[in-house]
Formats: C-alpha cells, structure tokens, sequence
C-alpha cells in the first residue's frame, strides 16, 4: 500500500515478538503514524493472517479455495479472497468494537459488541459500553427525514444543510438535538477543471478545451466570475464565507493567500483575462467562441450523489461574461469512468481534509486518488514517476513537464513528508500552497458550512465538539465505545438474541460451512417436499387450464410474453457502452496495474463477455441448466434423485446471477424484497376483486 512507501520504495515490517512488530524505511517517513490512523492504515492492521492466509490467490489453501468457488459460484480466486475480505462476512476476525456476526441478505443489518475487543475503561470495564448496534439504509432525503422524526440515535452522514432549519425546528418534539461538529473538509462543492483532458483526433474542440484549461488566466477568470455572497446568502442561509479550498484559519498549516486567492467578485476582470487569452470573439447569442470562431461549450459533470448544489447559480455567472457550461448529472458508475478516462471538461465534488492537509492534499498536489483537475499526473506520481519506476509509464499516466508548477508542488511535497518536524513540515507545505494560491487548480465557492449531528436524548458521551471528515474516520475519532445511553431498552429476548450472535456466527447460506450444514440437516425428505409442492402447484395450472380454456389462452400468451420482456431486459443490461461491465473494464485498463488486468480477465470470463450475445442470453435464462439434469443414485431411500449443475442455474430457476457493480449474489441483495413485492401484488389483486365482484353482482343484481 502507499502508506508503507517513501521516496519510491516500500517499506519493511518486521515481528519482534508476539506482540510487537517494527516498520523501517530507508529513508524518513514522517507521515507514516498520522496516516496510520487514517483509512489508509486500515490495510496495514485488519488483514488477519490466521483466517485471510487460506484464501490467497497465491499462497493459500487450493481446497478451501474451490470449495468457495464452487459455494459462492464465484468465477476467480481474487473474487475469493476479495468476498471473505469484505465488511459484511461475519466470519472474518475484526478489531471493531462492534462485529458483524449474523448474516442477513437485507437491513437492518445488527452489529453486536465484540467480546475480544481491546480497550477498557479507567474503571477495568471491557468496551464498548453498548451492547448492539442496528444499521438502516435509506435514501438521502429519507434519512433527513426519518432524523427529524426522531426515528435515529444518531446519524452524521448525509444530513443535507438544505434540511437544517427542518432539524432544528423539530428538536423538542422528536426529542433530539442538534450537534454542529467542525468540518475538516473546507468545502462541500469544489469544482476542478481538467488539466488532463483527453485530446480526441476525432474532436477538434477537445484540444482547445485542454490548452485553455491548462492557462491559469482562464481559470483564474472563472474564479473571479462568480458571485460567492449571493451564493452563500441563497445556499448556505449566510452561514459561510468566501474561500478557496485551504487550510482556513483554525488550521495549524493556515495560508491566508490561497484561503482567499480569486475569491472577489470581479467580472470586468475576468472578462479582461478572457480577453488578453484571445477569446474575443463572440456568437450570435452573446457567448464566447474559441479563438478561431468555433462555437466553446464546457460540460460540468455532477453526479447524483453530490446534488446539483450552486451549480446553477455558477453556471449563469460564468453565462455573463461570455462562457457557457451546460450541467450534465451522471450516474455515479459513469462519472466515474469518466473521471478515470479523463474525458471530462470540469466536475465537482467535496475537498479532503484540508484541516491536516498532509493527509491527504491532493487539490494542492497530484497524489493519491480523486485528484479530479491532474488525474493523469497524480497517476504518474502514485507509481514512482518522480524516482524513474517504470510502472509510471504505464496507461493512464502523464508525466508533468519539468518546471510545471504541479510538479514543483510533488518534488516540494517529497521533502515535507521527510521530516517528522511540525514547524518544518508547515514551513516547506506553504512554498505547496502559495503554488496553488497563484494557479487555481480548483474553484471553490466558500467554506463549508457546520457538520450537523443528530443525537437522540440519553444518548450521552457524544462530544458536543469534534473536528468531523473521512480521513479522521469521523465519529470513530470521537470515543464511540465510551458511547452509552441513560437507559436500556432491551428487552430480556433482547439481550438472549444479542448473546446467542456473540456466541455463535451465522454465516451466508451459500458460505461453505452453511451448505455443508444444510445439506446435513435436510437429508432425503426436504427435497421431497419441495418437488411435491412444485407438483401441486403446476398440477393446479395445469388443471385450471384444461378446465377453463380462457385461462388456457392466456397463459399461452404470457409465455411469448415474458419471452420478449427478457430479451428487453437482457439487450438493457448488456448494450454497450453503457453497460457497467463495459465501463468497469475501461475504467480497470486505464489504471494499468496487473492486477487490474487480472480483474479485466476475471469480468471477462464470469461474465461470459467472449461469448457471443445469443450464447449468453441462453446462458442468463438458464436454459443449458435443463441439458444438465442427470440421475444420481443415492445409498438410501430414494435410491435415485434428480441432479443439476447449480453453476448453469438461470433466470428460469430463480437465479437472477451476480450483480456487475461488486459480485455479489443478486438473489442475496434483493433478498425478501421480491417476495414481499409478490406479496403485496398478490394482496393487492385479491383485494380488488374482494371489492368488485360483490360491486358488481350488486349493481347486476
């Protein structure tokens, strides 16, 4: 990980005992501790050896291997070893105070206390102090409103400011208050040009686009074009002020020449800097043109889960002097291939920890990931570019033109996290900020406005001030396990559940270990009841359609029917290019890595993408499934049962496959959702017809 490298080199760990490992470098790291308490450490201490081991893709057990294979019908072994990985296997050893220890295919997902967990209190009593925790998932307005309902103990994330007179006016009545936590991110809605636009041949405008962009006169005019104050006053109730993304003034690496670089509100300015560019030219409806008459249109890309936010407001400003820019809302899959194929002209998202800018700095320096104005030379820098590694000539990458002022910023960035001294690293990081100050490589309107926090009465321990961002993994910053309420509501069955999920894991039911059970426990009579019940019901059609012809009929028309609607549905799901598939496979080949390529391979063959479209059609309805039944004797009663291959299960036989975004079952997503869905059609067609036919024998009658 980047965490254990410095100067282009990988660090070293070495045991010292049972109980002590030793990190060393070649040469200073003085970043390592700060960020080792960042997500960026998470790799380095919730990988446990003793359970992730055997299943390596290089180094671990080949059976335990197949056998989730085969279990989870998962197509690779990196798709092994990334699905016990994940947050939601309840089997995977964690450090959290709370764990995930029983399976459940929808919410609310129950995380109960961790009986192993490290830490006490002054007082010797293990934390944390709650025993359980439930997790809902809503959408984002949904959220706020459910907050406001006091339906939440207590919620952070995705609390809308738009929403803040809402939360506060409903405080006595839904019994909760309202924490305002500083925010560490310096902003909500930074918008970054492109420097790295991708030149098309087939698109002339592209290359103007990139050398306009590229001049810190076009962007430094866009800055001064728009009106924060209104803005603020409209957005933000006047909470916030002008700024660029910075440390601002409560940040120990404060720098009050970029905290307000280009922040006035200086139209004839900006038109001066668009003129002395050469773009003097205008069209027939006022905008600007490129220098040779061409028609200039700019596209801000946002996606979905940013909101549209001032957009609007920045848009008309840059309208009146003389630029157009035309929003376009993206799904976050393919503004995210965008993103990483460098196609995109200006995109907006929130800043990163500028509070501690060192943890991650990328709107002043290429480096790391989400550096959205200098994707291609952040990419180049992540892989050694400044230290000759060869992998930073690899795709994606852009090497920054010696005495570019971005590349001044990476070699200056290099010296700071060299020295593990305050005052030095403040004093070397600001030559970094005044670089950013003179060239705008990002507009941001103002500072971000409080963190709002909502905390249901008796939930106590919450401290009312806290600094709140990603990179402080915010509120587990804030003591969480000292977290406790005034009273408990949990009931006796309460508690006995709770200590059943400490004791005992429930894993998935395609884990190995629950197959392994079900198939023990089930014996020779459940699958006999089950092909009995699959009778009758089909029995009952059947009889239904031989007595009632109309019913015949119809049923004869749904079977062409639905056939249609799932060649639709199929030809949706997988016409390129705007499948996910599609997209995730060039977002994997733009990053180059082989592992990357790996994965490319990996989508490729579980998603049969060689095969041609009728081949994987049949194969998604399930047909070859009816080729693969097979009599199998047995050493008791019966003596002979049916067999399938479950791998070639499909449509027909209720397996709706793996979703494309992260592999999962789609079957274990969706869950009970679809039979409550048929549920409540079901109930709402009987409960037309308990309506109408009565009504209607009584008005026949």
């Amino acid at each position: 990980p980047q965490i254990m490298k410095v100067a282009g080199k990988p660090g070293k760990i070495e045991k010292l005992d049972d109980l002590r490992v030793r990190f060393s470098f070649d040469k200073p790291n003085g970043l390592f501790l700060i960020k080792l308490a960042t997500p960026s450490g998470l790799g380095v201490v919730g990988r446990p050896a003793h359970y992730l081991r055997k299943y390596h893709p290089r180094i671990g057990d080949e059976r335990a291997i197949r056998e989730m294979m085969a279990a989870r019908k998962l197509a690779s072994r990196l798709d092994v070893y990334n699905t016990v990985r994940e947050e939601n296997n309840p089997e995977h050893p964690r450090l959290w105070p709370w764990v995930y220890r029983t399976h459940r295919a929808n919410p609310p997902y129950t995380f109960v206390r961790n009986p192993y967990y490290w830490m006490v209190d002054t007082a010797g009593n293990q934390l944390p102090y709650i025993d359980r925790l439930h997790f809902q998932v809503r959408g984002r307005e949904l959220i706020n409103t459910a907050a406001a309902n006091g339906q939440l103990s207590m919620q952070r994330r995705h609390l809308s400011y738009d929403q803040y007179t809402l939360l506060m006016s409903e405080r006595a009545k839904s019994k909760y208050e309202v924490l305002h936590w500083y925010p560490a991110d310096s902003s909500n809605f930074v918008i970054s040009p492109n420097l790295n636009l991708r030149i098309d041949p087939d698109k002339p405008e592209t290359a103007k686009k990139h050398a306009l962009l590229n001049d810190k006169r076009f962007r430094q005019a866009l800055s001064l074009a728009i009106n924060r104050r209104e803005i603020i006053q409209a957005e933000y109730n006047g909470q916030t002020e002008p700024a660029q993304v910075a440390p601002g003034p409560a940040s120990y690496f404060y720098e009050p020449s970029l905290y307000k670089s280009f922040t006035d509100h200086d139209p004839a300015r900006a038109n001066r800097l668009l003129d002395e560019i050469g773009l003097t030219r205008r069209d027939y409806e006022g905008y600007r043109t490129f220098a040779d008459g061409s028609r200039m249109v700019f596209y801000l890309n946002l996606c979905a889960f940013l909101q549209a936010g001032p957009s609007q407001f920045i848009i008309d400003d840059w309208k009146r002097v003389g630029v157009r820019v035309i929003l376009r809302m993206r799904t976050r899959q393919l503004w995210a291939t965008e993103m990483a194929a460098m196609t995109h002209d200006l995109t907006a998202w929130g800043s990163d920890s500028e509070y501690l800018p060192l943890l991650a700095p990328r709107f002043f320096v290429p480096i790391g990931y989400g550096c959205f104005y200098a994707q291609g030379f952040a990419k180049w820098n992540n892989r050694g570019g400044l230290y000759g590694d060869p992998l930073a000539k690899g795709p994606g990458c852009i090497e920054p033109p010696k005495g570019h002022p971005l590349r001044r910023a990476m070699e200056i960035f290099e010296t700071v996290a060299a020295t593990g001294d305050p005052a030095e690293q403040r004093e070397r990081f600001r030559e970094v900020l005044k670089i950013a100050a003179e060239n705008v490589w990002t507009i941001n309107i103002c500072t971000a406005p409080p963190q709002l926090v909502v905390v249901k009465d008796g939930l106590r321990n919450v401290p009312a001030s806290a600094v709140s961002c990603w990179n402080f993994i915010t509120p587990g910053n804030t003591g969480i396990e000292t977290y406790f309420f005034e009273e408990s509501t949990d009931s006796p069955g309460a508690v006995r559940q709770i200590a059943r999920a400490i004791e005992k894991v429930t894993p998935p039911p395609d884990a190995p270990a629950a197959v392994a059970q079900a198939e023990a426990d089930s014996g020779w009579l459940a699958p006999v009841i089950k092909w009995l019940c699959i009778g009758i019901v089909a029995g009952l059609i059947v009889l239904s359609a031989v007595r009632h012809p109309y019913i015949a009929r119809r049923l004869m028309i749904m079977v062409p029917t639905l056939l249609v609607i799932s060649v639709i549905v199929f030809t949706i799901i997988h016409l390129p290019p705007g499948d996910y598939v599609t997209s995730r496979i060039m977002e994997l080949r733009e990053a180059g890595d082989q592992a990357d390529l790996k994965r490319i391979e990996d989508l490729r063959k579980q998603f049969h993408l060689e095969d041609p479209v009728a081949v994987r059609y049949v194969r998604w309805l399930g047909l070859n499934w009816f080729a693969s039944i097979r009599p199998e004797r047995t050493d008791g009663f019966p003596y002979f049962r049916l067999t399938a291959d479950a791998a070639k299960a499909g449509l027909l036989q209720g397996n709706l496959g793996r979703s494309m975004a992260n592999s999962r079952p789609v079957n274990e997503i969706v869950g009970d959702r679809i039979l409550l869905t048929v549920v409540i059609s079901l109930g709402t067609v009987l409960f037309t017809w308990a309506l109408a036919i009565p009504t209607g024998i009584f008005s026949a009658v």
